[in-house]
């Protein structure tokens, strides 16, 4: 493969050309960019934050503008997919079967551990796929009823697990991401501020990522945002996210102009 790579890299697998002579991988529909981050703190409920933009890339056209990200896992988690759309989608939805299938069985829900555990082998049974392109890299948040916490989790494409702290981002627009969330994340955040850096998040990783779909104020697409806390899994309102990208490109123009009067 290393010789391959240096002398031939088209014939690595991913890279055989299709129809038309795209790469194979680049024939079905790619998904960026996925942000988390917590909030709360000791004086308030804590939570975790999960967003993604909505746009689906396919090589470098745009394949969707409305595809959906996050998804709930069961009551008390969600699930953010990057990497080949059709796989991460079918995945969640195994995923979903197989939590909902053991809180039958068992009467009582999957510790947080044991979710992020399972959808880890599941990421794992995709390696020879993501060996040849199709690679699925999900972001996994919830709440830990036994630590009456919010916690978060990322994946390599081996199955590996990471527990992440304070907040994370994957997908190829997650280099810009992680640069604002730096920057607007602190301790004890607001779940409403919270969400607002979310958003804020995924319009930096938008600025510089073509793959990532920023707010789409002429069709009204939003990104989706979901919190989950001790109350459970909740999406955020359309017009609520309305309300913060307003508020963003508001202070952005406005920073704007007031950099070229100066």
């Amino acid at each position: 493969m290393e010789f391959l790579a240096d002398h031939a890299p088209d014939l690595l697998p991913g890279r055989r050309p299709g129809a038309g002579g795209a790469p194979a991988a680049d024939l079905a529909p790619h998904a960026t960019t996925i942000v988390a981050l917590t909030f709360g703190g000791p004086d308030a409920p804590r939570g975790v934050v999960l967003a993604g933009d909505r746009r689906a890339t396919m090589g470098n056209l745009i394949a969707s503008r409305e595809i959906e990200k996050v998804f709930p896992a069961d009551e008390f988690s969600a699930v953010g997919i990057a990497g080949s759309a059709g796989i991460a989608v079918e995945m969640v939805r195994l995923f979903q079967l197989e939590l909902e299938h053991y809180e039958k069985i068992e009467g009582s829900l999957l510790s947080l551990d044991g979710k992020a555990n399972r959808l880890s082998t599941m990421i794992r049974g995709n390696l020879p796929l993501a060996m040849q392109g199709l690679a699925v890299v999900p972001l996994f948040a919830g709440y830990d009823l036994d630590r009456a916490t919010g916690r978060l989790f990322s994946f390599d494409v081996t199955g590996g697990r990471y527990e992440e702290h304070d907040h994370h981002s994957v997908g190829s627009g997650s280099v810009f991401a992680r640069g604002a969330l730096k920057k607007l994340w602190r301790p004890g955040l607001p779940a409403a501020d919270a969400v607002s850096v979310a958003v804020e998040a995924l319009y930096d990783a938008a600025d510089d990522d073509s793959a990532t779909g920023g707010p789409d104020t002429v069709r009204r697409i939003w990104p989706v945002v979901a919190t989950v806390d001790a109350d459970g899994y909740q999406r955020v309102s359309d017009d609520v996210l309305a309300g913060v990208v307003e508020r963003i490109v508001a202070a952005r123009r406005d920073g704007a102009a007031g950099g070229a009067r100066a």
